[in-house]
């Protein structure tokens, strides 16, 4: 699927595992795509953000008041699981941090999460919904608005933008200029 992918769109995945990475995360999620989609200067995503009046340091200030998608205890426990037991048990065996450390591949790249997994996934409706043969920034960033419930979307909306007026920047952005 990468091979569909803009330069910007495959430097936006790459620049999320540099941010996942410098913000302790054990994998790569949805919100750190998004924000490597963000920081690409002079891509379809952070020409629609600006259109929406939103910088690149505001979008990762609101991830980072969302706080990361991760386990929820509360969630596992309704199906019999304890969250603290399972992590005890891995840390036991396999020292502390283990469980979160099982993310990183190891050739010390950082694997995508489900939330991640989903967006890239979305990405690819996106470009066949609006019949384009390749993947930008702007599909990436229409991707992160339809993950209701993650950090991703919440940042978006944070500022106030639902999935339509996220949608209607991205194609104004399109029709202003060339594609990526």
């Amino acid at each position: 699927m990468f091979e569909r992918f803009t330069r910007d769109a495959r430097d936006s995945v790459t620049r999320a595992q540099d941010i996942a990475r410098s913000t302790g995360a054990g994998r790569i999620g949805a919100e750190h795509v998004l924000l490597g989609a963000a920081a690409q200067p002079g891509s379809v995503a952070a020409r629609s953000l600006d259109r929406l009046g939103i910088a690149p340091a505001s979008l990762a200030e609101s991830v980072r008041a969302l706080g990361p998608d991760v386990l929820d205890a509360e969630a596992l426990a309704r199906v019999g699981v304890d969250l603290e037991s399972v992590r005890t048990q891995v840390e036991a065996t396999f020292g502390p941090g283990a469980l979160d450390a099982a993310a990183a591949s190891p050739t010390g790249r950082l694997a995508l999460d489900p939330t991640a997994k989903k967006l890239l996934e979305l990405a690819l409706r996106e470009a066949i919904r609006f019949t384009t043969n390749r993947i930008d920034t702007g599909h990436l960033l229409l991707a992160a608005a339809r993950l209701d419930g993650t950090s991703a979307a919440k940042a978006l909306a944070w500022f106030g933008h639902d999935r339509a007026a996220v949608e209607q920047a991205v194609v104004a952005t399109w029709a202003d200029g060339e594609r990526e």
